[in-house]
């Protein structure tokens, strides 16, 4: 599954960042369905449980080289096995933690009951409140972006000075993408950061918070404890190890983790060729169609094709992840230039993008368009 080869097309002909059309579609969301093939649909519980196991059982390997064997190298070679650890690791996390992301979507099982239950674990092992999340996420794919009611990565103004000056250079932008990779994920959790602006105190750990509505604040408790339960397990683990050891081998991995979460859902959604739109011009169809499919190589099996098809899940986020590159491949024919995919090597792209997607703005002389660009 999710071998970046069969979706690599040949782009490199092409202007990658070749607008994507802004009229409305002339398909609609039944006629995707319709040419996916019928068993993409289907949830396998065997099968979901294999890529769960399968990606524990690596996480334990690495775990297990990493405790057992890397203390016994001399350091100069320890200095060097201990970041591929964390690197390795971190990666392995990010794939267990992908597949709680579907959890969240429902895409595991046909029941509902359990995929909440094992999310909820899987979740906050990894630091992450379970179904504040899910309700929060849910809401983006609701609101992908629209200016007003998208929930993550709101695009900057030019009247963010901020952001459009002070930040809008070389070294702003060397500092952006540090503070973004390392503080990110728990601000977004915590603060709301790169989330939309709501009244009052905006929080995931907040059950009052406006991100949530009265139906949903008693499962946020429930997330709250699952990530009390999660830090009080971790102080037990430091406290009969040291906190030296827990920081080598959970801490650094969970922070290449946090990265890869940052780096690759910032550029889902930003790229110089997709539009935002405000409420006079938005609607779900394009909105879900304003992002991206890239290629990361090897990591598109770690991550389980959450990065090479991104946009078929923004379309239909219950399709498993295992038949998202067979439903990718079914819809491209009918979404035509509606379709952005981009094989820029990733850590180029990423700084293309970090320059450029500065801010959003209408383009000249279409002020009243309803429909955002990303400027420098």
């Amino acid at each position: 599954m999710g071998a970046g080869g069969r979706m690599n097309d040949a782009t490199s002909e092409k202007d990658v960042l070749k607008r994507v059309p802004t009229e409305k579609t002339p398909f609609e969301i039944s006629d995707l369905k319709k040419a996916i093939p019928p068993h993409c649909f289907k949830r396998s519980l065997t099968t979901s449980f294999y890529y769960l196991f399968r990606d524990i059982c690596i996480c334990y390997t690495w775990y297990y080289l990493g405790s057992n064997y890397i203390p016994l190298l001399p350091k100069p070679l320890a200095y060097i096995a201990w970041p591929l650890y964390w690197f390795c690791q971190g990666s392995s996390f990010m794939g267990i933690w992908s597949i709680g992301h579907d959890l969240g979507h429902h895409a595991f099982s046909e029941y509902q009951w359990l995929d909440d239950a094992i999310g909820f674990v899987v979740h906050s092992a990894f630091l992450t409140p379970y179904f504040s999340f899910k309700y929060s996420h849910r809401s983006h794919h609701a609101h992908t972006n629209s200016m007003e009611y998208d929930e993550v990565w709101i695009p900057k103004r030019k009247a963010d000075t901020l952001y459009s000056e002070v930040l809008n250079n070389p070294l702003g932008n060397l500092f952006m993408t540090i503070v973004r990779l390392l503080l990110s994920f728990p601000m977004y959790f915590t603060f709301n950061i790169h989330g939309r602006l709501y009244n009052g105190f905006v929080s995931h750990f907040y059950p009052q918070s406006p991100l949530f509505n009265d139906s949903e604040r008693k499962l946020v408790w429930l997330s709250d404890a699952g990530m009390v339960a999660a830090f009080y397990g971790l102080y037990k683990i430091a406290a009969s190890t040291s906190a030296t050891w827990l920081f080598c081998i959970y801490g650094a991995p969970l922070l290449v983790m946090n990265a890869h979460f940052i780096f690759f859902t910032f550029l889902h959604h930003s790229h110089l060729s997709l539009a935002h739109y405000d409420s006079r011009e938005w609607d779900w169809i394009r909105g879900a169609l304003s992002t991206v499919d890239r290629n990361y190589g090897i990591l598109n099996t770690v991550f389980h094709d959450v990065t090479c098809a991104h946009v078929v899940h923004h379309l239909i986020s219950t399709i498993p992840h295992y038949h998202t590159v067979e439903a990718t491949n079914a819809i491209k024919p009918i979404l035509g230039d509606y379709y952005k995919y981009d094989d820029t090597p990733i850590l180029k792209a990423f700084w293309r993008e970090t320059k450029e997607c500065i801010f959003v703005e209408p383009d000249e002389g279409a002020e009243d368009s309803g429909v955002y660009w990303f400027r420098r």
